[in-house]
């Protein structure tokens, strides 16, 4: 426990000097052993505290927020029947007041001098955690060390954006336990916070001293929202390229393959006013080719899910990057914020690792939940588009592309290798299959083609700031006009 903030310290780092107000009253235990009552009189001098968490609200770089922080030095933050009733009371009262709830739990789990009347309590935590969230309410999560036992599977993840104290022991069963249990020490390593955000089930690793800044940069995202629509002085539909020519299929192609175009980690540290990155599932997986995250272009927030060209150069895109999307989707229902998928794909795995995952599956599964995702969803197609792995990412309320994006049931070559035997006949079936941008816009697919002049990757910094004011402009009209209807999202194919 050295130099690992206390409960109140950690307040003092996240909220504004002198803002604090405690929402507790004293707790009530009811009858109760005397070697009980001695426990409970001993934590409360050791700790300073009348109970294992404190809560109340204050502002955050001005922003007014409500606080739950656990005491581990109050019986190890355990959690009994008043701890309970002093959580939930402080839930419920940020979702009356609508305000972002902040949680940062630091426990052992159950109180074992209450037992099973303890232990049910986290029902009701979760419950009211959830109703917060279903109030549209951000709740967001600092893990502290240690969390195990039933915080850890209640109220510590159920974050909307979840991290973590560094170096943090956090997981179910605590260590000691299981070595009492089972004869032996749980393996090292795998309870710790940095390992959690390996295999994606939190969203980063953050010092005390820095979660203030993190917090503060996810809410502005959270509750920012346009004031008026900006202008966006760019030509861009019907496209007519740099020189006044719709430009060819196979150099559309060509140029979209270029290693150097810049792919949505560029674009959103050139054109996006703040971003806050997420990973993985939150549940165990991850795939370094989706990118998503929580972002603003001007004022105008969203949930990104992208394929990252980058990282798909090492690792194709697979059913655990399609699941990692959908919990985008998720979240961005949950909060009322539009969604930016980005297509910028060679295709998805072809293993039997993506065979076993349920890759086709999980293509239908991030189709159906873009379809009718209760958020505005708009799509920017970046660059390449091959196969299901490019469509799972397409159904949106408004797409966008890039002049040399496109979008193909395979690479063309493989189109080709189908058709006639072989790859050579690849630029003359782009272009019979209709894959550019400019072809998608004139059956309907496309409604706004961004210009390249004369290619992204030539003038990254002037694209990405062109892309950037682009999408400004569709997702605050987005943001106006609220998520459009599963059929209205479908029927623009038709005419295709």
């Amino acid at each position: 426990m050295a130099n690992r903030p206390t409960a109140h310290e950690l307040i003092a780092h996240v909220l504004d000097e002198g803002s604090w107000e405690s929402w507790d009253t004293p707790p009530s235990y009811g009858p109760i052993s005397a070697a009980y009552e001695a426990d409970l009189a001993r934590a409360r001098e050791r700790s300073g505290v009348d109970e294992a968490v404190i809560t109340g609200a204050g502002r955050m770089h001005g922003q007014r927020v409500a606080v739950l922080a656990s005491e581990f030095r109050f019986l190890a933050g355990s959690i009994g029947r008043a701890t309970a009733d002093r959580l939930v009371a402080a839930i419920q009262r940020a979702t009356a007041e609508r305000l972002p709830l902040l949680a940062a739990p630091a426990s052992g789990g159950t109180r074992m001098q209450e037992g099973t009347p303890a232990f049910v309590q986290m029902v009701r935590i979760g419950e009211a955690v959830a109703a917060h969230r279903a109030a549209g309410l951000p709740y967001l999560v600092y893990l502290r060390h240690p969390t195990t036992g039933g915080v850890m599977a209640s109220w510590g993840s159920l974050g909307h954006v979840t991290v973590a104290e560094p170096g943090a022991l956090l997981g179910f069963l605590g260590p000691r336990v299981y070595e009492v249990l089972h004869g032996r020490p749980f393996p090292a390593g795998v309870q710790q916070a940095e390992n959690l955000y390996a295999h994606g089930i939190i969203d980063g690793v953050v010092p005390p001293e820095e979660i203030a800044a993190l917090l503060a940069r996810v809410l502005t995202i959270l509750t920012a929202r346009p004031s008026r629509t900006p202008d966006v002085p760019h030509a861009d539909t019907p496209d007519s390229g740099a020189e006044g020519q719709v430009p060819d299929t196979w150099d559309a192609v060509t140029r979209s393959r270029r290693a150097d175009r810049p792919g949505v980690r560029t674009l959103l540290r050139i054109a996006a006013a703040d971003v806050v990155p997420l990973n993985g599932t939150g549940q165990g997986e991850r795939d370094p080719g989706v990118l998503t995250a929580l972002a603003r272009f001007g004022d105008a927030p969203c949930v990104v899910i992208a394929q990252d060209r980058r990282e798909q150069a090492h690792q194709p895109l697979g059913p655990e990057g399609l699941r990692e999307a959908q919990r985008g989707l998720r979240l961005a229902a949950e909060l009322g914020l539009p969604v930016l998928s980005v297509i910028d794909t060679r295709g998805a795995a072809l293993s039997p690792e993506a065979e076993n995952g349920g890759l086709a599956g999980e293509i239908a599964r991030c189709l159906s939940a873009l379809v009718t995702v209760d958020a505005p969803t708009l799509c920017l197609m970046l660059g390449e588009g091959n196969g299901g792995g490019a469509l799972a990412f397409l159904p949106a309320d408004r797409v966008v592309a890039a002049r040399h994006a496109w979008l193909s049931p395979l690479p063309p070559e493989g189109a080709s290798a189908i058709v006639y035997g072989d790859g050579e006949h690849a630029a003359e079936l782009a272009t019979r299959q209709r894959v550019r941008a400019a072809d998608l816009a004139a059956i309907g697919v496309v409604d706004r083609i961004v210009p390249e002049l004369p290619d992204a990757a030539d003038e990254p910094e002037a694209f990405c700031r062109r892309v950037g004011g682009v999408l400004e402009a569709e997702l605050t009209a987005l943001l106006a006009a609220g998520p459009g209807s599963p059929s209205t999202r479908a029927a623009r194919y038709a005419a295709g």
